[in-house]
Order: C-alpha cells, then sequence, then structure tokens
C-alpha cells in the first residue's frame, strides 16, 4: 500500500491570472492536465511510491501554503462525505469549469461575450428565422436569443446533461453493492458507501471533464441534437463561432448566419413538436437501463480496492465498464434512438439547406462540413461514450436529410413538416433503408383515428345521459299516474 493518504495529488486551481496562474498550477501538482481533473498521484509522479512518498504530505500537497493545504483538505473531506445522487454534480460543475478555464488545445481561451457579439447573435436568429419561414410550417420557436460564453454553456446544459447520465450511473451504484456476497455486505457497509461516494466523485470527475472540453467545441445549445438548454432559448458561442470558422475561407457573418440558422430549426422543432424531447430522452433512458454492468470487472476492481488508491476507480470508469443486453428489446431502444436522432438532425439539414442555398454562397461548404463534424464526433462525445455506453451521433444523418428532401418536393412543406404531429407518422429505420417507398406510400389519415378515439371517450357520458333519459322517461310515466310530474 501506498503512504500517501488516498494518492491524492494537489487539486488544480481555476487560474484567473493568466499564464502566471497557469505555472502556479503546475508549480503546486496541479498541472496534470485535463487528462486527470483532481491530480491523482501515479507511480513514480510523486504519488503512491513516488517521490515523497516517506512524506505523506509533501506527497499529497506538495509544496502548498496552509490556505492552499485548507482548501484541498476541504475538497477531499467534501469527496468522501458525499452522500447525494450518483453522480457528484457539484464536483462535475466545478471540474467543468476549472477545464473550461484551461482553454482548448488550440490555445483559445474562453472570455465573456461583449455587447457586439451579443447584438450580432441576437440579429443572426432574427434573420434566421425570416429566411426559415419559407421553408418550413413550424413557427419561430426561439423567444429570446443569447450569446453564451463556455462557462455559461456548462452552468446553462447540466441540468440535461444530469438527465441524460443519471440513470447509467444509477446502475453503477447499485451494482457496488451487489458484488459483494450478502454475509459481507452488513460488515463492509461503511466500505461500501466510501464506494459509493467515490463512484460518485470518479463519475462527477468524468462527466465534468467530458461537459468541460465540449464546451470548446460545441457552437450553440442544440449541437448533439438534443435541446440541452433552457425551452425557448436559442444560444450561440461567439467564441466557439470564431474558432469554427477560422480556416473556412468563409466570412465570419455568414459563418455565424448558418449556424444561427441550425440553432433556430432546432428550436422550432423542439418547440413545436411538443412529445419530441420526451420521446428522445425517454429513447436515452429506454437504452440505459437496457445496459448491465460488467460484474466480472466491477468485482476485479471491488476485491483490489485499496482506499489509498481511488485511481482504480477512476481507471475503470475510464474504460468502461457496460455492456448493452444482446436482447430484441436493448436492439430495439437502440434503433428507436439512432433512427430518432437521424430524423431530427436530417429534418434541420434539409430544411437549413433549403433557406440557405439561395441565400448563401457557402451554403453547400458549410453544410458538409457540418456533417462531417457531426458524424466524427469529438473526443468529449467519445467520453459519454465510454460513460454511459451511447455515442450520441445521427448514424443516418445523410439518409434521412434525403428522405426529408425528397418528402418536401412530393408533399410540400405543410405535408412533410405535418408528420411531426404524432410519433408514429414519422418514417422508421426501415423506411431510411427505402425513402421512396416511404414518400409514395398512401399518406395515412390520422382524422379518423382521432374521430374514433374522441367518441369512444365520450361514450360513457353518452351512455349516462341515455340512462339519464329513459330514468326521466319512466319518472315521468309514474309521475302521469301519481301527477307528481304534473306538480313540477
Amino acid at each position: 500500500m501506498s503512504d500517501t493518504p488516498f494518492g491524492f495529488g494537489l487539486p488544480p486551481e481555476e487560474p484567473d491570472d493568466g499564464d502566471e496562474g497557469k505555472k502556479k498550477d503546475q508549480q503546486g501538482g496541479g498541472g496534470q492536465g485535463p487528462a486527470n481533473p483532481f491530480g491523482f498521484g501515479t507511480p513514480g509522479a510523486g504519488g503512491f511510491g513516488g517521490p515523497g512518498a516517506d512524506n505523506p504530505f509533501a506527497a499529497m500537497f506538495g509544496s502548498m501554503n496552509p490556505t492552499d493545504l485548507g482548501a484541498a483538505f476541504q475538497q477531499l473531506g467534501q469527496m468522501l462525505s458525499y452522500e447525494g445522487g450518483p453522480v457528484n454534480w457539484d464536483m462535475a460543475k466545478q471540474i467543468a469549469r476549472q477545464t473550461v478555464s484551461q482553454g482548448t488545445p488550440d490555445g483559445t481561451k474562453d472570455a465573456s461575450v461583449g455587447p457586439a457579439e451579443r447584438n450580432a447573435v441576437q440579429e443572426a436568429v432574427r434573420l434566421a428565422d425570416l429566411w426559415l419561414d419559407d421553408a418550413t410550417a413550424l413557427p419561430s420557436g426561439a423567444g429570446t436569443a443569447v450569446a453564451w460564453s463556455r462557462a455559461e454553456w456548462v452552468e446553462a446544459t447540466l441540468p440535461a446533461w444530469r438527465e441524460l447520465v443519471d440513470p447509467v450511473a444509477e446502475r453503477v451504484g447499485t451494482a457496488m453493492g451487489d458484488v459483494l456476497p450478502e454475509e459481507m455486505q452488513a460488515m463492509a457497509g461503511p466500505l461500501i458507501g466510501m464506494m459509493r461516494s467515490m463512484g460518485g466523485a470518479m463519475f462527477g470527475t468524468q462527466i465534468g471533464q467530458a461537459v468541460g472540453v465540449l464546451a470548446g467545441e460545441v457552437v450553440g445549445s442544440t449541437d448533439v441534437g438534443l435541446p440541452l438548454g433552457p425551452a425557448g432559448k436559442a444560444a450561440l458561442l461567439p467564441v466557439n463561432i470564431e474558432a469554427f470558422g477560422k480556416d473556412l475561407g468563409v466570412a465570419q457573418e455568414e459563418v455565424r448566419l448558418y449556424l444561427a440558422l441550425r440553432e433556430a430549426a432546432h428550436q422550432r422543432l423542439f418547440a413545436h413538436v411538443p412529445w419530441l424531447r420526451s420521446h428522445l430522452f425517454g429513447a436515452v433512458d429506454g437504452y440505459a437501463r437496457g445496459i448491465k454492468v460488467d460484474t466480472a470487472k466491477l468485482e476485479d476492481v471491488v476485491g483490489q480496492f485499496d482506499p489509498q488508491n481511488p485511481e482504480q476507480l477512476q481507471e475503470a470508469l475510464q474504460q468502461g465498464m457496460f455492456q448493452p443486453e444482446d436482447t430484441p428489446e436493448q436492439k430495439a431502444a437502440l434503433a428507436r434512438l439512432e433512427t430518432a436522432l437521424a430524423l431530427v438532425e436530417g429534418w434541420v439539414d434539409a430544411v437549413v439547406h433549403a433557406a440557405a442555398k439561395p441565400r448563401l454562397s457557402s451554403a453547400d461548404a458549410l453544410r458538409e462540413t457540418l456533417r462531417r463534424r457531426r458524424a466524427s464526433g469529438g473526443p468529449a462525445e467519445q467520453t459519454f461514450a465510454t460513460l454511459i455506453g451511447l455515442e450520441l451521433r445521427p448514424r443516418r444523418l445523410r439518409d434521412a436529410s434525403r428522405l426529408w428532401a425528397s418528402l418536401t418536393d412530393a408533399r410540400g412543406v405543410d405535408g412533410r413538416d405535418g408528420l411531426w404531429a404524432h410519433p408514429d407518422m414519422l418514417p422508421t429505420a426501415t423506411d431510411l433503408d427505402d425513402p421512396d417507398g416511404f414518400v409514395h406510400r398512401e399518406q395515412l389519415d390520422f382524422s379518423e383515428l382521432d374521430k374514433m378515439l374522441g367518441e369512444a371517450a365520450g361514450k360513457p357520458d353518452l351512455q349516462k345521459k341515455d340512462e339519464k333519459g329513459r330514468d326521466g322517461e319512466g319518472q315521468a310515466g309514474t309521475g302521469a299516474d301519481g301527477g307528481s310530474d304534473d306538480a313540477e
């Protein structure tokens, strides 16, 4: 065992003084970069068994001043005393903001959004909504347009990430207790509690790291095909838009406007298809429920768990412990989710292209760039794939886009967008294989079905009225004989 308590190094500071802050952070032992947010010790690197192992406090805290030492103890205490849900979201938020403050690998730093950038974003979204009026039957869904910094994106989207990640993390927390024999669980109660606290912290670390990296990549609130921000709020990130368009050879105004079109199109869809958000998040949850934890790997981790070396849990999470169950239900859940993501992104792609093509000379180039970017994903998306066993990418975006475009030609804008009225009207994965067959298939008319359902729902009331009427007629007859109704 290591002499280093828990194997921690100095937690990284969020530098507020530029390069000097980064230098200070590195000198203190926390400059291990985004891949190691808490500065866990590693063999031969000042952690367990490394230089300073003879002096546990020196190995753990380096040459901190008393203020830093107190902060480190406070952070360690918060980690071990955490008793919340399966993910320590306070820690995730902290790590995400620290990751954002370090900047992206290309050296781009986060920055507060100035008035000029806010005005530019608002004007771009306003113009985008005007152009979209000709391309879709769905009205504007953006009540407001905002320009976010990366840190503001983190704050605004964490609630959505919580909804996505908690179901899978809960399975890990439960599995941690289940891998021990029942007779040992009572004896190991404190250890299990500690492990769950550490598991919540490790999940929080990894999720925070991924969200922080993703904040350096996204250009709006709907980049992953899910509504991550508040409803009715179209959001763009000026600093990321500038980095995105830097080497494209396209005017910055055109890049901003094209991305505003995509953001505004997503907002229209999610605002005016009320069942869509719950459908997408429900598909993610349904898929997550079908994921099984690799108990063999978890048993190895638990069996060898050393409280002085929590890196074991972190490494297990990084390597992934999740396997989708090979059942018809799980396959159906995955197909449903992938199809839903493809239909959303394909519709946005087709609508935005229809609105931009006549007006922007760079429309084709920007479309292809966004398609490739969306299909390949980035390191943050891969992190989520490892953590929750799922890649939030529309694998069939091009197929879906072609289908929506064909529907526009065959049925017009109203006929195409009318399919969003009910989830059963949307194309399926099979339809993406044969788009022409779906486009020219006889259109389903749900009006008669709705009428029948309405009549069926109203029959009990009609029956009561009939019974009441018949009762009244009987009473009237009795009243005629007895004269009671004549009195009324």
